[in-house]
């Protein structure tokens, strides 16, 4: 079975249940020697993710509020927290679906990265019912899968924004909003948040090796390339505060931490 055919057809499924099941099988068929990375020629590009109807996507400031003082913001928190996972697993696909030619290493660590997401999308999409609510059922924002549409014609902008841009984020915020879950007394969702803090950091790591092993490929500097990728003007910047335990032990330099924080809004 071609692998970037089988990472096609996972990437468009909009039903939950089939998306989830297609990654972890692909996880299950690539570690089995099932899989072959064959070049392949596609029918069509694929444009947009597939995805369920709901949940409605719509500009960042219309997304609900996710207030933990209120059974429904504090629903709202988990909901977002389960979209960007669910986007998570897409962008994983997608990488494995779009970038051909690469080394096998590359489809393993996109396809458990993968694998991964479709775990802490169910651990969340789970809590969430347990709050009587479910996925879909708030508001949500494409912000995420819009960088994946930007950097879909070349693997090291995708590895540099995506992973070392978005996902390192995460490492930054997921600390404060696990705090805030345990001071609400939501125990369960704060060791949600544990795994996927531990998960993530081996995530963003997969995207700092692949980022590096594209500059030396076209030998450029990649701390020099990655703030010229960031500083662009039409991709979000890094914010304060900064998780630098998370971030270097995800790849990032000590170097680039300084100039994050010199550089950062």
């Amino acid at each position: 079975m071609n692998l970037h055919a089988a990472a096609r057809s996972a990437l468009v499924a909009c039903d939950i249940e089939a998306k989830l099941a297609a990654t972890r099988g692909l996880w299950a068929l690539w570690q089995a020697g099932h899989l072959t990375a064959a070049a392949w020629t596609e029918p069509a590009p694929v444009q947009v993710a597939g995805r369920p109807v709901r949940p409605e996507l719509v500009p960042p400031e219309r997304v609900a509020r996710r207030e933990l003082s209120h059974p429904q913001g504090h629903a709202a928190l988990i909901h977002a927290l389960a979209h960007i996972e669910f986007t998570a697993i897409n962008l994983a696909l997608d990488a494995v679906y779009r970038f051909q030619g690469l080394p096998a290493d590359f489809y393993a660590d996109w396809l458990q990265v993968a694998a991964d997401e479709a775990y802490h999308f169910r651990l969340l999409r789970d809590h969430l019912l347990g709050l009587g609510y479910d996925y879909g059922d708030f508001t949500a924002h494409a912000g995420l899968w819009e960088l994946a549409e930007k950097t879909a014609h070349d693997p090291l902008a995708r590895m540099a924004l995506v992973p070392r841009l978005m996902e390192a984020r995460g490492l930054d915020a997921t600390p404060g909003l696990r705090r805030k879950l345990a001071g609400h007394g939501d125990q369960a969702g704060a060791a949600i948040l544990d795994i996927i803090l531990r998960d993530e950091i081996a995530h963003v790591a997969a995207g700092d090796r692949w980022f590096r092993y594209f500059c030396v490929q076209r030998g450029v500097d990649p701390e020099a390339t990655w703030r010229e990728l960031v500083m662009a003007s039409d991709v979000p910047k890094p914010r304060r505060p900064f998780n630098e335990a998370a971030r270097l032990a995800a790849g990032f330099s000590p170097a680039e931490l300084a100039a994050l924080a010199r550089d950062a809004q």
